[in-house]
């Protein structure tokens, strides 16, 4: 009998033992398919982010997260904006100005703590590299234009800030009756390296991405005094909010922000 306890013993031992190593086996398989779990994040931009973003900063952080892909949507501010509050479903916004981002911390769509006033633009005006009208430049002499690309004030951040530095040079009025008014500032960087605007006003950004366009001017200081900030925030309501929060704390690295600065961002400190 005493043998047969002792085999009883060492058999529900073994078993024991068998289903103890399944159940460490079965939750580090559990751990190991958690982290590659594929995540999709939206990233809702400016116009004027596009390049930095799909050509260095999207393909850095996907090199280093190898089950995160990042699709992005960019365009004006306020049409991101509206689209966010349309239930977009974005789950990163970086803005090319304040007040979006603003307006969405007062939908109680991000919150304020998470918000990042990360880079520093500068507004310029801009002519063709060919044809150029040599009577245009600065803004000051921007009348002298037949046509004058603008991004629309009621949508675009940098048509917003042409209008303030154009009111503030007592000249808006005049520059509207010419105005052709673009979607984004893309839209007015292209008009004017085609030659159908005579100038526009753009960021310095926008115009260091191509040779088709020249820069005359940067609006004055006294003229614009509202700074061209871009802020970043992750969504309150994003489903992938703990990856979202880790990309813009990626944006804030050492060699996200060496990117920016290559496409002729200033640092906002």
């Amino acid at each position: 009998m005493r043998k047969l306890r002792n085999l009883l013993a060492a058999s529900v031992l073994a078993v024991s033992m068998v289903f103890g190593v399944t159940g460490c086996q079965s939750t580090s398989n559990e751990k190991d398919s958690s982290k590659e779990e594929s995540v999709t994040l939206s990233l809702a931009a400016a116009a004027s982010l596009e390049k930095c973003f799909t050509e260095k900063l999207i393909p850095m952080f996907e090199k280093e997260h190898d089950n995160v892909k990042i699709e992005g949507s960019y365009d004006s501010s306020g049409k991101l904006q509206s689209q966010i509050e349309q239930g977009m479903g974005a789950d990163v916004f970086m803005s090319a100005a304040t007040e979006q981002m603003d307006n969405l911390v007062k939908e109680d769509d991000i919150a304020e703590d998470d918000v990042v006033d990360l880079l520093e633009n500068k507004l310029v005006l801009v002519v063709p590299s060919k044809d150029t009208n040599e009577d245009i430049t600065s803004f000051e002499t921007v009348l002298k234009a037949d046509t004058i690309a603008v991004g629309d004030p009621k949508s675009v951040p940098a048509g917003q800030y042409a209008e303030e530095a154009f009111t503030n040079l007592k000249i808006w009025d005049d520059v509207e009756a010419k105005a052709s008014f673009g979607t984004n500032v893309t839209e007015v960087l292209n008009w004017v390296a085609k030659g159908s605007a005579d100038c526009g006003v753009v960021y310095a950004t926008d115009a260091a991405s191509t040779d088709d366009v020249k820069v005359v001017a940067e609006a004055p200081k006294d003229a614009l005094k509202t700074p061209v900030i871009y802020p970043v925030a992750s969504l309150k309501e994003s489903e992938n909010k703990d990856v979202a929060d880790e990309f813009v704390k990626f944006l804030q690295s050492d060699e996200a922000l060496k990117v920016f600065e290559d496409y002729g961002f200033t640092i906002n400190q």
